[in-house]
């Protein structure tokens, strides 16, 4: 794996893939930055190095066509005001008009190229697509973390074309944390895993299950250990294919003497959207007309206990419908015990990592990674595809 601060990019073209995929409301107005913003170190060092940036990005989904509401002319302004200079938009992101522009700049400027998700080459990873975009230049730097996951074109077809290629500062920032946090940790090391579905996080869970001393389970996920076992889970959401494996599991974390801790009791209600009707009750009761919307009080205390000896917690996914108010001091409370924490906190996941900035705390974790998808095969244990492409081997 190539270095960035080891390349010379004095006077040289550099492609870089970013993740600005930022939501964007109906009147053109970029509702959060973040993914922005965290493009900017890398494009910031190669125009102090005397590169000239040309940086390409999907947003949104417009399916293999140009989509005027896709465009990324709301990321060029906002980019403009971060790096204090003058962006220049490409009207697409390959073709004789886009070559001209790139040609007609020096070190020192940024050039935005349009939606790469305008034409379905990059989603098919087409290899002419992918020759054309690295034509461009002669340095190829891939620092969309976010979409690392993916074979598209951009990701896995273009370094097979430049000459010389790199992780960009934010991708080698969310190595850095993976591996202190998952290859070589400071133990004990304690996996947080919520949101809604068993069957999104069983692989990470059983690759896990020979890594982490202890599980803490929340969310709809609980349900289905619970369930597995016998627990009457009332109109709760569970999934009743995956009681075998799940059986199998937590037979996996004892044999291996890793403790898996799941609620005790529950936040019930008739629905998510039963306002003053949520009780606690221990996880033996949940009544058979109401549903498991987040973990009780009592569950709460006992996870901060299980996480009091932790040196180093991963957590991925909230503790219970978060959106709503009744249903989210689940996850506010493990926010806040984990922002309070001595241990190494490394966080990944759209829902968890919203909910960490709606509480302003997330300057108290020690990594929020960027990445929800890429950061769950990581823990999964699967090869990125990205990572593949630049050399990275981790270990």
């Amino acid at each position: 794996m190539v270095d960035l601060q080891s390349i010379n990019f004095s006077g040289k073209k550099v492609l870089v893939r970013a993740d600005l995929n930022v939501p964007i409301d109906e009147d053109g107005k970029i509702t959060d930055d973040n993914r922005i913003r965290q493009s900017v170190p890398t494009i910031k060092l190669i125009l102090e190095k005397g590169g000239l940036p040309i940086v390409m990005s999907h947003l949104g989904r417009p399916g293999g066509k140009p989509e005027a509401k896709f465009s990324l002319k709301p990321v060029a302004k906002k980019l403009e005001e971060l790096l204090k200079t003058d962006i220049v938009l490409a009207p697409d992101c390959i073709g004789p008009k886009v070559t001209e522009i790139v040609k007609a700049q020096s070190a020192g400027q940024v050039v935005l190229l349009e939606n790469l998700r305008f034409h379905k080459g990059e989603k098919e990873n087409n290899e002419q697509f992918a020759r054309e975009l690295a034509s461009l230049a002669d340095v190829y730097v891939n620092d969309a973390f976010a979409a690392a996951h993916r074979s598209h074109a951009s990701i896995v077809g273009v370094p097979k074309f430049t000459k010389e290629n790199a992780p960009g500062l934010l991708m080698g920032k969310e190595i850095e944390y993976f591996r202190k946090a998952l290859l070589k940790p400071e133990r004990p090391l304690c996996v947080v895993l919520g949101g809604a579905k068993v069957s999104t996080k069983l692989n990470a869970l059983l690759n896990l299950a020979d890594k982490a001393d202890k599980v803490v389970v929340g969310g709809a996920m609980a349900n289905t250990f619970l369930a597995a076992q016998g627990f009457q889970m009332g109109r709760s959401l569970y999934e009743q294919g995956l009681f075998p494996k799940v059986i199998e599991l937590i037979g996996q974390l004892a044999r291996r003497g890793c403790q898996l801790y799941l609620p005790v009791d529950f936040i019930v209600a008739p629905s998510l959207t039963s306002v003053g009707l949520e009780r606690a009750v221990p996880a033996q009761e949940i009544p058979a007309d109401l549903m498991a919307l987040d973990i009780g009080p009592a569950t709460s205390l006992l996870y901060q206990e299980a996480l009091k000896t932790a040196q180093t917690i991963v957590w991925n996914g909230p503790m219970g419908a978060f959106e709503k108010e009744p249903f989210s001091k689940g996850t506010t409370d493990m926010i806040e015990y984990l922002a309070s924490s001595h241990g190494l906190t490394v966080v990944g996941g759209g829902d968890t990592d919203a909910a960490i900035h709606q509480m302003e705390l997330g300057h108290k974790f020690d990594y929020i990674s960027t990445g929800g998808g890429a950061f769950l095969a990581l823990m999964e244990g699967v090869p990125l595809p990205a990572f593949r492409a630049l050399g990275i081997e981790l270990q």
